[in-house]
């Protein structure tokens, strides 16, 4: 007979991870990946925001000389100390944010960064607002850190509306995220929308986490760091925690460099417990890297440029057959509505693979609300149900590759009763 377990919490029910949905866009991206191994025939990817874009060859150059030279020691948990410095710079020069060496932390990739803040703002039972339309990644760091989200919905072009945002708020709320320019809509929120949202949150005590990664692709306006706003708090009082990348700006996907401006102490050390315990050190080349590539703000400039120039030389096109109320004004990507066309958004995008050997996401995907249980652990999922019609297409591919998938998305959709010709 076995012996009872000292630890009987481990043996009831699944883990709280084991429960978290998994993200539709690795689902897409392995189907796209066994697609093109069976047929042998490319398949046009417009579903992952991969740029075609490069990173700038002295930044590769960079990260070989410090391997050569041996920079390859730890580093502290916050990160190298020149790249630190510099980041502060850039932050005040660029984005208006004052912060400090010591609240300041470069991170795997501002993904990891995001995970991390989550679980250095998380209390017990507290709820977190999100979007009704997010990064499926939210959600999961969410979950993770043992938040319990929240979702408001959005209004016209997706934009966040202050008024919903505390409609949707209770008394456990505790942080408010803030995706701008937003993934998967593109939504730019400005400075009076931003100051309603921070003053909203200061007055009920809660925490902001900004996730700015595409800080550099806003297109018919200018990108409002939402720190800004606390450029004359006191640090004592502040509430807005930034996350930032170098995977948009500079095509840098693959090297994982990214960076948190935490607003206050508290909250730094709280990031600091964090990153001891899941990361010890950032890579030290990448680091290199990313102190090089500081110096190339004209590449930037030129990144910006090249996605705007895909999307209003594509995308014209795709809100002329009723697929796409307005141009995204930020960001990579484009929500298309394809209820002309009569089909659900998997059905759509599973079509579209099968038949034109073009990628797209579901945007149920990106509208996931799940119902927890006391413990925290998923029961049930569901997707909005106004997002069964809405797929996600990204415009940072190359030219020609955009061109293409749209030509067969648009030429598919027609091919279906409603879809204007």
């Amino acid at each position: 007979m076995p012996l009872p377990s000292p630890y009987p919490n481990l043996l009831d029910g699944p883990s709280v991870a084991s429960t978290i949905p998994s993200s539709e866009l690795h689902r897409v991206f392995r189907d796209a990946g066994e697609r093109e191994r069976i047929s042998g025939v490319p398949v046009t990817k417009l579903h992952v925001g991969e740029p075609y874009f490069t990173p700038p060859p002295e930044v590769a150059q960079a990260l070989a000389e410090a391997v050569t030279a041996g920079r390859t020691d730890y580093t502290a948990v916050e990160g190298l100390l020149e790249l630190r410095e510099r980041l502060v710079e850039k932050l005040a020069d660029q984005n208006g944010v004052d912060t400090d060496v010591s609240r300041l932390f470069v991170t795997p990739g501002s993904c990891q960064g995001l995970a991390a803040l989550m679980q250095a703002v998380a209390e017990p039972d507290a709820e977190i607002l999100l979007p009704e339309l997010h990064w499926p990644i939210h959600l999961q760091q969410v979950l993770l850190a043992g938040l319990r989200p929240v979702f408001y919905p959005l209004g016209r072009d997706y934009r966040t509306d202050p008024e919903s945002v505390l409609a949707a708020s209770t008394a456990n709320t505790r942080v408010l995220l803030i995706n701008s320019p937003a993934n998967p809509t593109g939504a730019v929120l400005d400075t009076a929308t931003l100051s309603t949202l921070i003053d909203m949150a200061r007055a009920r005590g809660w925490q902001v986490i900004s996730d700015e990664a595409y800080e550099h692709f806003v297109f018919d306006d200018e990108h409002v760091s939402t720190a800004s706003l606390e450029w004359d708090v006191p640090v004592s009082e502040r509430i807005v925690h930034s996350s930032y990348s170098f995977s948009k700006s500079l095509a840098m996907t693959g090297y994982r460099l990214g960076y948190v401006s935490t607003a206050n102490d508290r909250t730094a050390h709280a990031f600091r417990i964090v990153q001891e315990a899941n990361l010890i050190a950032m890579s030290t080349p990448v680091q290199y890297a990313g102190l090089e590539a500081l110096r190339l703000g004209h590449v930037v400039r030129e990144n910006r440029a090249m996605v705007l120039s895909n999307r209003d030389a594509v995308l014209p096109a795709v809100r002329d057959a009723g697929l796409l109320p307005e141009l995204p004004a930020g960001g990579w990507y484009a929500v298309l509505d394809v209820a002309p066309t009569g089909l659900t958004a998997e059905e759509f995008a599973t079509g579209l693979l099968e038949t034109r050997n073009v990628a797209v996401v579901p945007g149920t995907g990106f509208a996931l609300m799940p119902r927890l249980d006391a413990r925290g652990r998923v029961i049930t999922v569901e997707p909005a149900p106004w997002s069964r019609h809405l797929i996600r297409i990204a415009m940072c591919v190359a030219p020609s590759v955009l061109r293409s998938g749209v030509r067969e998305l648009l030429e598919f959709a027609r091919e279906r009763p409603g879809t204007a010709r």
